[in-house]
């Protein structure tokens, strides 16, 4: 088993608006988040990859001196075990339940499909609210007859596969690509979890599939990516398609919209969850 690298990073009320602002640009898999009696925050990091910890310190220590950084190595078997107590089920629009393996068989969710993820610290369990944005907006896309079985679908940012199983289980079949090798390899291991076919993972980003048009294509990635990479992404879009943007705060929204407009499309549906927001074309 891997080990798991845990930053904790504790700041004061000074510092907590440029804390967060980078935590949301450098951790898009989210982070714990505690209010202390002093009136400071601590926050917690998780990830397999220790370099990824180290570079993430390195930039808060330099962006925000005042900044208590502490890095320390956790058992893998203590870290799942934590998971074991604290990984509660996720419920998605009408539709869809992320469950970890071990409540697999659990008779909580009558009517929802199943979408197990093997948790891990970089990727999405279903928790983080833009992962839940997407799966909410697939579900209410799939109620009302705008996504249907047999259509293709392509994941970009795909991390734990999360989005792209829950497509397969729908009845879909198509990609996902991710840039980070763990991730793919963390999908590929819940493909295998979940028996799903139809779903090929690989590495790379929207340039790795060239010519290629879909149905759906779900972008659950970062505000500057997503405005980047617009060109490419919409013409991924057959004519008619649905297009899900996640991953951005409410306050990147415009500009994010902006850049899509740019490309011809028209002014999307916005959906919110708290300051995080999805930007719907269907």
């Amino acid at each position: 088993m891997n080990n798991i690298f845990q930053l904790e990073i504790i700041v004061d009320e000074n510092a907590y608006d440029i804390a967060v602002g980078l935590l949301t640009l450098e951790v898009s898999f989210g982070w714990e988040e505690e209010s202390l009696p002093t009136g400071e925050s601590r926050f917690r990091i998780h990830c397999e990859n220790a370099d990824f910890i180290e570079g993430l310190r390195s930039t808060f220590e330099a962006r925000v001196p005042s900044a208590k950084c502490k890095m320390q190595t956790l058992e893998a078997q203590d870290w799942l075990a934590a998971w074991r107590q604290f990984f509660t089920p996720v419920p998605c629009g009408k539709r869809f339940v992320v469950l970890p393996p071990w409540l697999a068989d659990t008779q909580d969710f009558p009517g929802r499909i199943k979408v197990l993820i093997e948790p891990k610290s970089a990727f999405g369990t279903g928790h983080h609210a833009t992962t839940a944005l997407c799966l909410m907006v697939l579900s209410d896309l799939i109620d009302a007859g705008r996504v249907s079985p047999g259509e293709t679908f392509l994941d970009l940012g795909t991390g734990s596969g999360v989005l792209g199983i829950a497509c397969c289980k729908s009845g879909l079949k198509g990609e996902g690509l991710d840039i980070d090798a763990l991730a793919v390899e963390n999908a590929l291991e819940n493909r295998v979890l979940n028996h799903v076919e139809d779903f090929a993972v690989a590495q790379g980003s929207i340039d790795a599939v060239p010519g290629k048009t879909y149905d759906v294509v779900l972008a659950n990635i970062l505000a500057r990516p997503l405005i980047e990479l617009a060109p490419l992404i919409v013409q991924a879009c057959k004519p008619g398609a649905c297009l899900v943007l996640s991953g951005l705060l409410e306050i990147q929204a415009d500009s994010v919209e902006e850049a899509y407009m740019a490309q011809c499309l028209p002014r999307p549906r916005r959906v919110l969850d708290g300051e995080w927001c999805a930007l719907v074309w269907e």
